[in-house]
């Protein structure tokens, strides 16, 4: 099921993108901390490929990972990432070690695929939040209820209704 629900995202992803120009990628909206919805997605898929990317290895570290400009401003780039990573998530829980910079020292923190997959997803589901403030200025742009709502507050929301 978390598989799938980081499939999900992903996909939400995809269809903000396809539906966005180049120009409302870019815009470094002041709402947002002066960033762009292309800078936002960048660090999603980076964080993502941080994990997909060094599954096999073991060892993930979101500190060095790429910072690709080019994921940044080339939304077809981003949706090939994307595309690319929906394919390549299921994997079998194992565990991993997470590198991790702080100040001047290095810590290696044990911990697992599945529980940095979980990350991942809410780590996407944050910044999704923050990118549909932005999605204010562009009304034409429509993205699903779910989009930017972490999965136990649509389950309240359910139990709300009832």
């Amino acid at each position: 099921m978390l598989i799938i629900s980081v499939q999900n995202n992903i996909k939400e992803n995809i269809e903000l993108l396809r539906q966005l120009s180049h120009d409302e990628y870019l815009f470094h909206n002041e709402i947002i901390g002066n960033a762009s919805i292309g800078e936002h997605m960048r660090h999603i898929i980076e964080l993502l490929g941080a994990v997909v990317k060094n599954y096999d290895n073991g060892i993930i570290s979101y500190d060095k990972r790429a910072r690709d400009i080019n994921i940044q401003t080339n939304k077809k780039e981003a949706i090939k990432v994307l595309e690319r990573f929906q394919f390549q998530l299921d994997k079998p829980n194992k565990t991993l070690y997470l590198e991790h910079h702080c100040s001047s020292s290095t810590k290696i923190i044990q911990t697992n695929y599945f529980r940095e997959l979980l990350y991942n997803l809410e780590h996407s589901i944050h910044h999704q939040a923050l990118i549909k403030v932005a999605l204010h200025r562009l009304p034409h742009i429509k993205v699903p209820d779910s989009f930017g709502v972490a999965p136990s507050t649509l389950e309240y929301r359910l139990q709300c209704a009832l």
